[in-house]
């Protein structure tokens, strides 16, 4: 594959045979942005699970600490539609909603959250919803009867991690523009959270390869020993 002459300058910068620490890797990723926007910076987990089994599925949410500086349109499915918007959501309603989204393939939004009494008519949605990772899910806090709360929650930088039928995972993190501390700050919260979440069905290593990578960057690989 043939590279842009500024990828294959930031490639020389990292030595694609070294493990990084968590600090010195988040350092690095922003010294390594090829791009004049501010890119994203994602961090992409290998892991050692077999997603075809129930037990060895990997998926969950948290709070990153300083978010990571995308803002989220918010679709809540309720009756009580003035005070999803007053809580933070871009558009609030009940089922027609998603009857324009399957009429119109109308997506003009992030996350759908909803109320527990609307689930029994989203559940028929649920083909259209599910392979685009937009079923709201009790697991991932996007059915919640505090609304208000869900609603705030992922706007202050709630987000989601889930392991694909290949067993890799991929998830946003922060922003070229933030400070290294709080790159460090996020990375070590995804860590601890995708740790904690090992299958206990999981023998042997379980996090076999882990990099943080910026828009259109080269990866750099990191190492979290003692986790």
């Amino acid at each position: 594959m043939k590279r842009a002459k500024k990828y294959l300058i930031a490639l020389e910068k990292v030595d694609q045979e070294k493990l990084y620490g968590i600090e010195e890797a988040s350092k690095l990723v922003k010294e390594t942005s090829t791009v004049k926007f501010d890119a994203t910076i994602d961090v992409s987990l290998k892991l050692n699970v077999d997603p075809k089994q129930a037990d060895q599925q990997v998926r969950g949410t948290l709070i990153l600490p300083n978010g990571n500086g995308k803002t989220k349109k918010i679709l809540a499915i309720t009756d009580s539609d003035d005070e999803a918007l007053a809580a933070g959501a871009s558009y609030a309603g009940g089922v027609e909603l998603l009857e324009k989204v399957q009429k119109e393939n109308w997506f003009d939004f992030d996350v759908i959250v909803a109320s527990p009494n609307m689930m029994a008519s989203i559940g028929k949605y649920g083909r259209l919803l599910g392979p685009r990772g937009l079923m709201p899910n009790p697991k991932t806090g996007t059915i919640s009867a505090d609304l208000p709360k869900a609603i705030k929650e992922n706007q202050a930088g709630k987000v989601e991690y889930r392991v694909d039928k290949d067993g890799n995972m991929h998830v946003c993190i922060a922003k070229v523009s933030f400070d290294d501390e709080k790159i460090v700050q996020n990375l070590n919260a995804l860590v601890d959270a995708v740790v904690r979440a090992k299958p206990a069905a999981v023998k042997g290593t379980y996090i076999k390869k882990s990099v943080i990578h910026t828009t259109m960057g080269p990866s750099v690989q990191f190492t979290f020993v003692g986790r």
